[in-house]
This record gives C-alpha cells, sequence and structure tokens, in this order.
C-alpha cells in the first residue's frame, strides 16, 4: 500500500487546478504571452540542432501539454532548449535528424524511471559554479552554433562548434555576405530596443516578423525555414532496430541525464521567484519524461524545463498549469493557421534570435560574484565552463561537482583537527603521565591519516584519554582510525580511554571494532571527570611511588 500511495503522489490530480477559477484570466493571458514568446525559439532551436524546425515546433506543443500537466511544477513551462540543442547537433551530424525521435523516446523513459527511483533532489547536490559554468560554457557553444547561418555559410558536418564557427568565416561568399549580417544585426537591434519601448513587448517575435517581411518584399537572397505542414503529424513509434539503439544508448543517458537536471533547476528556481507554491522534484521528472516520449512519438525531439519562458510565464500572470497548456495551444494555432508564412522565415533571424538569447543566458553579475568569492569555487566555474565548450556537458558536470567535491573536502579536512589538553582543575602528582587529546571537526578519510599520526607518537605517558564528544562528522575511514590508535597505544603499553561518543556515532564505531579495542570496557565513559580520575588511577598503581 505505502508504494501504491508513493506511485499515485506521481500521478496528476484535481488539486493542481483548485485555484483556476480565481486565477484563469492570468493564465489564459499568460499562457498567450508565452506562446509569443516561444514560437521563435521553438523554431530556432528545431533548426539550430538539426531536427528542422517541425521538430521544435511539434515538441513546444506536444511536451508542452504533457509536462504540464504530469510534471511536478504549476508553472514550468517546458519544450526545446539550448541545452538539449548543444546535445542533438552531434547526434544528428552522427546518425541523422531520423535518429532524434528515437533517443528523445529512450531518454524519457530513462527520466521517469528516474523520477520512480525518487531522485528529485539530485539538483540539491550540484554547485552552484557548476551550474554556473555549465550555464555560461552552453552560452558559448549556442553562439557559436549560429555563426555559420548569420555569415551565409552551411556548417561543415561533425565540426565543433568552435571550429565551424572560425571555418564559416572562411567558406563566405564576400557578395552576398552582407544581407544575412544584416538580418543578424536587425533582428538584434529589435529585441534590444524592444523591452526598453514596453517590457511586455515581444522582440523576438517583432524582430522575426520584420526581417521575414523586408526579406520576401524584396526578394532577399536568404535562406528560408522551408515548407512546414499544415497539421500536427500522426503519432507513430519511431523505427527502432537493436543495433541503432545500442549506438544511441550513451547519447540517450546523456540527453536523460541533462533533461532532468535543467528541469529540476528550472523548477526550483521558478519555485523561488514565485509564490504559487513548492514544487516536487520527484514527479518533475515524471513528467518530463513523458513529455519526452510523447514527444519523440510525433516526431518531436527531447524536451526539458525552459527557465527563460518560465520566468516570463510568471511575470505574465500565469498561477497554474492552465497558462503552460495555453502556451501550447497558441502554437498549435500557428501551425494550423499560419505554417505558410512561418515557412518563409530567414534562417538568419532565426540566428540572431538565438545569439542574442545566448548572451542573455549568462548574467556578469553572477559570474563576478562567483570570480570574486573563494579560489576554489572560480577554479570549478571555469573548469566546468571549458570543458563544457570543448567536450561534453555532462562529463562537464561531472568533472565540475569532482573539482567542487575535492576542494570541500579540502577545507573540511583542514577544519579537522587534534588537541592535547591540560587536565581541568588543579594539579596533582602523575598528571604529567596522562595526556588529554581533543578530537574536533570532521574524522574522515581526508583528515584521518593526520590525527592518527598526532595521537600515537605521543610518548612518555602511561595514559591517553581521546575525548570524541566535539566530532561533528565520521565516516568508516575516521572509525578505523581510532581503532588504529587504541592498538598502537596498547602496543606501546599505553592505556587508552575513550570518553564522550555521540549516540550517533555508537553504532559505527562498535561495528567497526572501537569498543572491542579497548582493553576493558571501563575504559569507555561519558563524562571527562571520570575518565580522568580512572586515568590517574592507572598512574598510581603504575608507578606507587610518584603519589607518596
Amino acid at each position: 500500500m505505502r508504494a501504491l500511495r508513493s506511485l499515485l503522489a506521481l500521478l496528476p490530480s484535481w488539486e493542481d487546478y483548485h485555484s483556476v477559477r480565481r486565477t484563469w484570466r492570468g493564465d489564459v493571458v499568460a499562457g498567450i504571452t508565452v506562446g509569443i514568446v516561444a514560437l521563435p525559439l521553438a523554431l530556432a532551436f528545431g533548426v539550430s540542432s538539426g531536427a528542422g524546425a517541425e521538430s521544435g515546433l511539434v515538441t513546444a506543443i506536444v511536451a508542452g501539454v504533457i509536462a504540464a500537466v504530469f510534471g511536478g511544477s504549476n508553472i514550468q513551462v517546458s519544450g526545446p532548449t539550448g541545452a538539449m540543442v548543444v546535445v542533438l547537433g552531434p547526434v544528428v551530424a552522427a546518425h541523422g535528424a531520423g535518429t532524434v525521435a528515437l533517443v528523445s523516446l529512450m531518454a524519457g523513459v530513462i527520466v521517469v524511471l528516474g523520477g520512480i527511483m525518487r531522485l528529485g533532489r539530485v539538483v540539491s547536490y550540484i554547485p552552484w559554479p557548476v551550474i554556473e559554468g555549465f550555464t555560461l560554457g552552453i552560452a558559448v557553444i549556442i553562439f557559436l552554433q549560429q555563426v555559420p547561418a548569420a555569415v551565409g555559410t552551411e556548417p561543415r558536418p561533425r565540426s565543433a562548434a568552435f571550429v565551424a564557427a572560425v571555418q564559416a568565416f572562411g567558406d563566405i561568399d564576400w557578395a552576398s555576405v552582407a544581407w544575412p549580417v544584416a538580418a543578424v544585426l536587425t533582428v538584434v537591434l529589435v529585441m534590444l530596443v524592444a523591452p526598453r519601448i514596453h517590457p511586455q513587448l515581444p522582440g523576438s517575435l517583432i524582430a522575426i516578423v520584420l526581417v521575414a517581411v523586408v526579406a520576401n518584399l524584396a526578394g532577399l537572397p536568404l535562406a528560408r525555414i522551408g515548407t512546414l505542414p499544415g497539421s500536427l503529424p500522426a503519432p507513430a513509434l519511431p523505427a527502432a532496430e537493436t543495433t541503432t539503439m545500442l549506438s544511441l544508448v550513451g547519447a540517450a543517458c546523456t540527453v536523460a541525464a541533462l533533461a532532468a537536471i535543467e528541469s529540476l533547476l528550472s523548477a526550483r528556481v521558478a519555485a523561488s521567484i514565485s509564490d504559487t507554491g513548492p514544487y516536487d522534484g520527484d514527479r518533475e521528472l515524471v513528467g518530463q519524461g513523458l513529455a519526452s516520449i510523447a514527444s519523440g512519438i510525433f516526431g518531436g525531439m527531447p524536451a526539458t524545463g525552459a527557465i527563460a519562458r518560465t520566468a516570463v510565464n510568471i511575470r505574465s500572470g500565469g498561477r497554474t498549469r492552465l497558462a503552460a497548456i495555453m502556451h501550447a495551444v497558441v502554437l498549435i494555432g500557428v501551425v494550423y493557421l499560419a505554417a505558410g508564412a512561418v515557412s518563409q522565415i530567414p534562417l538568419a533571424a532565426l540566428s540572431g534570435v538565438l545569439m542574442v538569447t545566448a548572451c542573455r543566458m549568462v548574467s556578469l553579475r553572477t559570474v563576478r560574484s562567483i570570480i570574486g568569492s573563494t579560489r576554489s569555487d572560480t577554479a570549478t566555474f571555469i573548469v566546468t565552463a571549458l570543458i563544457t565548450v570543448s567536450f561534453d556537458l555532462i562529463v562537464a558536470v561531472g568533472i565540475g561537482i569532482a573539482i567542487a567535491a575535492f576542494f570541500a573536502l579540502r577545507a573540511l579536512s583542514q577544519s579537522a583537527g587534534v588537541h592535547r589538553e591540560e587536565l581541568p582543575g588543579p594539579t596533582r602528582p602523575g598528571d604529567e603521565r596522562v595526556a588529554l587529546f581533543r578530537l574536533d571537526g570532521a574524522l574522515f578519510f581526508g583528515a584521518a591519516d593526520r590525527m592518527l599520526e598526532r595521537v600515537t607518537r605521543i610518548s612518555n605517558v602511561s595514559v591517553v584519554i581521546i575525548r570524541m564528544s566535539q566530532l561533528q562528522v565520521l565516516d568508516a575511514t575516521g572509525a578505523r582510525v581510532v581503532t588504529e590508535m587504541i592498538h598502537e597505544l596498547e602496543r606501546r603499553g599505553i592505556t587508552a580511554l575513550v570518553k564522550g561518543i555521540q549516540p550517533r556515532h555508537l553504532k559505527l564505531l562498535t561495528h567497526v571494532g572501537v569498543i572491542a579495542s579497548l582493553r576493558h570496557q571501563n575504559h569507555l565513559f561519558s563524562d571527562l571527570d571520570s575518565a580522568i580520575e580512572h586515568a590517574r588511577s592507572h598512574v598510581r598503581r603504575a608507578e606507587p611511588t610518584a603519589v607518596r
């Protein structure tokens, strides 16, 4: 029954819409606004990925509805994103555009399983510098990917973003390069000016319409999107041969990891900037996985939560899932009513939109904050960004987390300490034969050897009291080191007493053998006075002449 209730919690309920009666007007307006903003982005991301504008549009519609209904956030808007484009580009180059739908379906299944396995809190373990370095790297790749279309050339197959951008300048047709460059500059100018006139003006849509109208009226030599279908494609399972699926497993895992990370980050940010309640990370994974599965069945691409569109939704008054559903309805209207007009949009205009979008992904204030914080955070940020651009997104996240973990463990080990203390109270004869050591901070694998050496090199004493009441962190390695401390001291004829084991550490210390390593069960104490008195009794028995 518990397992059944756990699974039911991952499914939609009427509670998701309990406030629609009060908020539906704002939700409808927000949905229309987000749909207008999402249209050029969906087209641009589809073209940039190599899957085609139709694929981007289908993804925004199908995945947008499914993620809104099944996801764990009340205000998240999902669809194709820049990060996903970066991952899909090499997949299309290596296996062809026809495999995108299959990758979407495979990745969706993995993400759903992640939600069922309760991995929705995984994003909380990713450090901030890693996230921002990852974002900066993605922004750089997206910008570089648009350079060929911006100068009117075709990107060479299997070229990295930086290489393709450099090669594009060598392939320029100087007789006609002015037209795509002018289109890009026009889009950039409109997108920068529109928000200054009014914050709600959809600068990207206005820019694309303006460039498309001028290009078509003047007959400018600009490459267009091309023919789009006037309806949604019929659902069908993508062709899946065993050999093809095996060759795409790596790509599917990368896409799934990216979809999960980006969606959870977006949902977390959305929850922090809105008053619509918290999000359910596990349900969000299930919703995003189902969205990618549905998108693949309709011939689309993998989807993730999109923070830019989600932020527009919040600013426009969206408060429930109805807003995200409405955004998909707007895009459906474009497919059925304006497919012919959309097909005439110049590719250079979409490149301009993505270039501006890439620049807006990076906050200079955030970059300065990280670089001005600590050396470890700065190194983590820079390395993650460089690896993202140079190699692979998921590898970059993994290495970034590893670097952050290394610096965190180093800082934690530096906070650990072992200190010799004077015995409290008046000094008595023989006290010089008793050593009191206090273990502080964290006793774990990163600091264990140093603490072991500090205690065991003591000499000219008869008894050592190991005080553990101030120990905050303890792992199996640390517990084993305490055992080794006791064994080494006892081997040298020094009696070891242990004082102040915390209840939360007792099970581990017992299991590893600390208690069993003591010479006698009476050598374990809960208060310091008793431990000191017992130590003095050992000294008196060992050196009777010293206390006369």
